[in-house]
């Protein structure tokens, strides 16, 4: 089972959906006693005052006053709770396309002109009914008010029919007006309905005398919403393609207002809140809004609203450092911030304008003063408050914009080059920009290789790096360092170049394999990552001005790179689909994913908890959720003939870690791993005992000497409380018979004779040559009981020269396996200290200590000029003034 996310990234939730071209419903909760908007998003129903995702893209929405029905191609689902999904109707060939709950019933009309009625509850058919699509295409469908089991249905020709479903008999069909019906109203008076028709016209009819009251047209083409008001003003609301919404006053049966530019795409749904003055509108611009008619004319004005990116976003960043914000552009020409918390804190920086006062009386159509959308821009928190703290680029045009994040809007100066500032050249544009760190200079790449400097607060040209250019090809990218030292640019012949910030002097250039794309810069570790035409990554360091890691593996144009907080992984996205994380320090790809449609730009957030994504042709912004913060992850390397799998990208109500099974198999797996006793033969293993076994060997008397009792011990009064023990590492109580022969006086020279299981072991091992076990023993025994243990070898203790020789023979292994090292060296020093005498008068003896110790010279020499070597370079570190 392939891991949703990849293993490292799972997918959490969509920012900035809203709306989409299904019109919205509105129902009424009675125990709440409140009213619940509900608009589809994509393939989720979202409950304003969300629920699970569909499988595919919502067609169709409607509700009632318990359940809310969504179709997608000809499967009908209904909602309980806003939340789940209880009832599933399935009997539809073709997609579903009309909804229209019906008391206990709910009929849905698919694109083959089959209309089904269904039992809520029980799920199942009560009543089927086709037309024929040359004679009567259902294209509306309206219960009228008071009309018991009956429908109006309103069609393509023009003409409409009046059915009881119960019966299943058509009642009466209107001739029409032969214009197709669009939509179909119920209006406040009973037996009075309003038909839109495909030609503008709106036709306010009386269905029980089959009589026209009133008809009004609009300019605007089909009408595609309807709505009346029900707080006593006779008013009637109409919508149309372009997003206009039209007023009509009933009773003098006139065009009251016009709201132009309601919705910047076509009014997909309208309702007015039953009595209440408040109008709710949704278009597929992804935004909804209500209306308050409070103002004088009868006009109205946004009261709330809720809206996303109108077309897809191109560039998103976090700003600050909490990771709540992302700031976003989009080709919709517009700047917004959305909130990672709740949609509430979301809010809209607005159009990029030559000359605001000028849009605004123009308005959202005509407006001739419009900037073109924003491609790159560069944010920072610093002084914020103080001045505009955001600069960027659009798309084919040499002049910057500053913005306000404080204000929300567009900000007080334009950045070009001051020889441009009388006439705007066809051939050269803004390619890359970057904010100093302390958000006082903005610097901007230019398409003929310019570089400029600018001052964010007064907007004042600064400098320009190079005599005339800083590269001969256009921009790529440019960044400043951390501390305000350094800018570095990139050109698209192939160079990088290092520039002082201040004096606008080259400090160095490095030639590139390839032309880069872009280049991005982690300000806190001073590495730059730099992708390629050629689909390849770079990553350089600043400090020392190399390529230390470059990355092949994209299919595609790499679109976007971001850094971990704490620049130890790069991931980038490409036009091959995929997401790609790269491990720095390893060198290593250690996750990679495949999505839908290519993601266009990424970002990390400052906290590491999440990375967001916007994606070819898509309005929301996706956050997916780093799971090595929460859980074990593997992030080990991938194979390089890895196959990634294809990710759903997340809806919008945030998701749950289900895949819990495949990352507990990561988990164990990664617990399951064992370190070997050994990593390698040529590595010297140390035994990782405490020094206190070990290291003072060599001192024993000296301790002793610290250790002696000033005054001898005094006799206990009475018998001791604890069982005596036998002195040693391990605990272990004295036998009863041996406290039977306490009061003995009589040495036993028997006892004393007796040999150790070390020695014993010692003795064994000459023939079997295993030195595993007295190894084992000394290292489980004390300093005081390892010497007794070696003193105990010499032949005047006891021992004998062959044991000797049997323990040099054991050191000898330990070195040669190059384990245990520094217990080789503690036992062998005191060896030496303790049988020098014995070692020079006898020749077997002094022939196995010379071997040793051209075996110990080797080792030895190996290891001292890498200890060297380091602590060289560790002293240079500490007094070097870098």
């Amino acid at each position: 089972m392939a891991r949703e996310g990849g293993g490292l990234f799972a997918g959490f939730r969509v920012l900035g959906r809203f709306s989409g071209h299904v019109p919205h419903v509105l129902r009424y909760h009675g125990r709440h006693r409140e009213f619940y908007l509900a608009t589809a998003v994509g393939c989720s129903v979202h409950t304003y005052n969300v629920s699970n995702a569909l499988p595919q893209d919502i067609t169709c929405l409607a509700a009632d006053r318990m359940l809310i029905f969504a179709s997608y191609d000809n499967i009908l689902h209904a909602f309980a709770r806003n939340k789940e999904v209880v009832h599933t109707y399935e009997g539809h060939k073709s997609k579903i396309h009309l909804l229209q709950p019906f008391g206990d019933h709910v009929i849905s009309v698919d694109v083959d002109n089959v209309l089904i009625v269904w039992n809520i509850q029980s799920e199942e058919e009560y009543l089927q009914v086709d037309f024929d699509k040359a004679t009567f295409a259902v294209s509306a469908i309206l219960h009228p008010s008071t009309y018991l089991n009956k429908i109006l249905l309103g069609s393509e020709q023009g003409s409409l029919q009046l059915w009881n479903l119960r019966s299943n008999k058509l009642l009466y069909t209107f001739s029409g007006w032969q214009l197709a019906v669009t939509t179909l109203a119920q209006a406040p008076a009973v037996d009075v309905v309003a038909v839109g028709l495909v030609s503008g016209h709106i036709i306010v009819h009386n269905i029980k005398f089959d009589e026209t009251l009133m008809k009004f047209q609009q300019d605007w083409g089909p009408i595609t919403a309807i709505s009346f008001r029900t707080d006593g003003h006779p008013v009637m609301a109409a919508g149309s393609p372009v997003g206009h919404i039209a007023l009509w006053d009933l009773e003098e049966k006139k065009l009251m207002c016009q709201m132009q530019d309601a919705h910047s795409t076509a009014i997909a749904g309208m309702s007015f809140v039953p009595g209440e003055p408040l109008l709710i509108t949704n278009g597929a611009d992804n935004a909804i809004r209500v209306w308050i008619f409070d103002g004088p004319g009868g006009t109205g004005r946004v009261l709330r609203s809720r809206m996303g990116h109108s077309a897809p976003p191109t560039k998103i960043r976090y700003h600050g450092q909490n990771g709540e914000h992302i700031l976003s552009a989009g080709q919709d020409g517009t700047l917004q911030c959305f909130s990672t918390v709740h949609e509430k804190f979301n809010k809209s920086l607005g159009r990029g304008s030559i000359n605001k006062k000028k849009s605004k009386k123009k308005g959202l159509k005509l407006d001739t003063m419009a900037l073109p959308p924003i491609t790159v821009f560069a944010s920072e928190v610093a002084h914020q408050s103080d001045w505009d703290s955001i600069v960027a680029c659009h798309q084919g045009y040499i002049t910057c914009t500053t913005w306000n994040y404080q204000k929300t809007s567009m900000g007080a100066h334009k950045l070009r080059p001051e020889e441009f500032s009388k006439h705007k050249p066809i051939d050269m544009y803004a390619t890359a920009v970057d904010i100093t760190s302390c958000g006082n200079f903005a610097v901007i790449g230019l398409s003929n290789g310019q570089v400029d400097v600018y001052n964010m607060q007064s907007g004042i040209h600064r400098g320009r790096y190079g005599k005339e250019r800083a590269h001969e090809g256009a921009i790529r990218g440019l960044a400043v360092d951390g501390l305000n030292q350094l800018v570095i640019t990139a050109g698209s012949e192939g160079l990088i170049k290092f520039w002082k910030f201040k004096t606008k002097d080259l400090v160095y250039s490095v030639e590139l394999s390839s032309s880069p794309s872009g280049i991005l810069l982690h300000r806190d570790s001073g590495i730059l990552g730099i992708a390629f035409d050629d689909f390849t990554v770079s990553i350089l360091d600043i400090e020392t001005r190399r390529i230390v890691r470059t990355f092949s593996g994209h299919h595609g144009q790499i679109n976007d790179m971001t850094f971990s907080p704490d620049g130890r992984w790069l991931i980038t996205s490409a036009m091959d689909c995929t997401i790609k994380t790269w491990d720095l320090p390893t060198g290593c790809l250690i996750d990679c994913f495949l999505v839908d449609s290519a993601a266009v730009s990424l970002t990390m957030s400052p906290t590491g908890d999440f990375l967001a994504s916007t994606h070819v042709d898509d309005l929301g912004i996706y956050l997916w959720s780093n799971r090595s913060l929460y859980s074990l992850v593997s992030l080990r390397p991938l194979p390089a003939d890895y196959e990634p799998s294809m990710v759903a990208l997340p809806s919008t109500c945030p998701v749950q870690d289900v895949d819990v099974a495949g990352m507990e198999e990561t988990s164990d797996e990664m617990i399951e791993y064992v370190s070997p006793e050994q990593l390698g033969e040529q590595l010297v293993t140390l035994s990782l005992l405490p020094e206190s076994r070990w290291k003072n060997l060599l001192s024993l008397d000296v301790i002793k000497k610290k250790n002696k009792p000033r005054e001898p011990p005094k006799v206990p009064k009475s018998a001791p409380f604890f069982i005596p023990t036998v002195p040693g590492l391990i605990p272990r109580y004295v036998a009863p018979e041996d406290e039977k022969d306490t009061q003995s006086k009589v040495v036993n020279l028997g006892i004393l004779a007796q040999k150790s299981d070390f020695y014993i072991q010692l003795e064994e091992a000459l023939s079997t040559n295993e030195y595993a076990a007295p190894l084992n023993l000394l290292k489980s025994l004390g300093p005081s009981n390892i010497e007794i243990e070696l003193r105990g070898l010499a032949p005047e203790g006891g021992g004998s020269v062959e044991v000797m020789i049997s323990f040099l023979r054991m050191i000898g292994i330990m070195l040669n396996k190059k384990y245990n090292f520094e217990l080789a060296q503690a036992y062998l020093a005191l060896f030496l200290k303790l049988h020098l005498k014995i070692l020079l008068s006898e020749p077997n003896l002094l022939e196995e200590v010379s071997r040793l110790s051209t075996q110990l010279e080797e080792t030895w020499i190996h290891l001292q000029t890498l200890f060297n070597q380091s602590l060289c370079v560790l002293t240079y570190m500490k007094s070097a003034l870098l």
